[in-house]
């Protein structure tokens, strides 16, 4: 295969046939005219070109991990799930790295575990709102904690 074009977003530039899902990393940081930090973390929960989550524990992830993780950080911005359906990217405000921010994702996954609902989960508060599954993402999120030793790995051996 030939080399392809350096693209303007990140992500777009990282070979996906290397990595090893599950993991955490660290996929953009930006400093604003201001002086503000952003940091951008791809939370990869399916091998890409391999695996990926259904559509309806992708929405309900995206809804119970938006609303769960502010209560363990009071810098995320938001929560936005990958079109590929392997993971999501989670935009906090500062200077955040991936050691920071593990303790946050694990509190706000085993909290996903535990709950029993989907918030937001019905017509007034959601574009779709029977378009979910809880037991979906508390699958999804189970197996992404079962796995917590291998989120440092992004790339396979």
């Amino acid at each position: 295969m030939t080399e392809q074009p350096r693209m303007n977003v990140e992500s777009f530039n990282l070979d996906h046939r290397t990595v090893a899902a599950p993991y955490l990393r660290t996929a953009d940081r930006k400093e604003l005219p201001g002086g503000d930090v952003l940091t951008k973390f791809d939370v990869r929960f399916a091998q890409p070109n391999v695996e990926h989550l259904d559509s309806e524990a992708v929405h309900s992830l995206e809804h119970m991990m938006a609303e769960h993780m502010r209560n363990h950080s009071g810098d995320v911005i938001d929560v936005s799930p990958m079109g590929c359906r392997t993971g999501f990217y989670v935009l906090l405000v500062g200077d955040h790295d991936v050691e920071g921010f593990a303790p946050v994702l694990e509190a706000t996954l085993r909290d996903l575990v535990a709950a029993d609902e989907v918030p937001a989960a019905n017509e007034v508060q959601c574009g779709w709102g029977a378009h979910h599954t809880l037991e979906g993402a508390q699958s999804a999120a189970r197996a992404f904690l079962e796995r917590r030793e291998e989120w440092g790995t992004v790339t396979a051996a």
